[in-house]
């Protein structure tokens, strides 16, 4: 798997922080509490856990885990505690402050292009929100995902057994039964979130959404 540089990641999360900063502008109250792909999460939750990711510096990460007892979950609920505000208008305007932040946890840079797809499409589906993602950049996501254990928040076993084939991007991995689709769908089905009809497609495409639901 290619190592990636800040050069070639940062301006892509900083340019999908922008894009979902301005898509969240227009959102009314009540969608903000609409239930996200992600869990136990609404959208607002998801924009505070984007805050509070972008804020983490390595050695803070270290600290916080410790704190938490080497409990990710648990991190992670104080994380959107803290940022989340009690006005989703002021929650989003720290995700403005935070756009062109290059902080990161100890991880490789890829999970930063991960985090930034994933998360979007957390919150962009359920509010029924569309965006045209850099196929290019979304493979190389998926790419880390792929050789990535699903206990380290990957998801090579959820792979392992298909061959998958980007459609709109240079990505093919592993062999099986064919699984293609749009580079953003692969990497939310790879990643344990659902995708809609016909997103995917290929020989193995039943057989493999059939398995993502148990």
């Amino acid at each position: 798997m290619t190592r990636l540089s800040p050069a070639s990641v940062w301006p892509v999360v900083h340019g999908e922080r922008r894009a979902l900063f301005e898509d969240l502008q227009a959102l009314e109250p009540q969608q903000w509490q609409t239930p996200s792909l992600c869990p136990g999460w609404n959208v607002h939750d998801v924009l505070a856990h984007l805050i509070d990711s972008a804020r983490t510096t390595r050695l803070g990460f270290v600290r916080r885990m410790i704190a938490a007892g080497f409990d990710f979950d648990r991190d992670n609920a104080v994380g959107v505690a803290r940022e989340r505000q009690a006005e989703p208008g002021l929650t989003l305007a720290e995700f403005g402050a935070i756009l062109p932040l290059t902080s990161t946890p100890p991880a490789a840079l890829a999970t930063r292009l991960v985090e930034s797809f994933i998360h979007g499409e957390d919150i962009r589906r359920p509010l029924g929100i569309d965006r045209e993602y850099p196929a290019g950049e979304v493979a190389k996501a998926l790419a880390y995902q792929v050789n990535t254990t699903v206990k380290m928040g990957g998801g090579k076993e959820t792979a392992a057994g298909w061959r998958l084939i980007a459609t709109d991007a240079d990505f093919v991995h592993g062999s099986g039964p064919e699984v293609t689709g749009r580079a953003i769908a692969l990497l939310l089905a790879v990643s344990g979130r659902a995708v809609g009809p016909g997103e995917l497609g290929g020989s193995g495409a039943a057989d493999f959404m059939g398995r993502l639901q148990h």
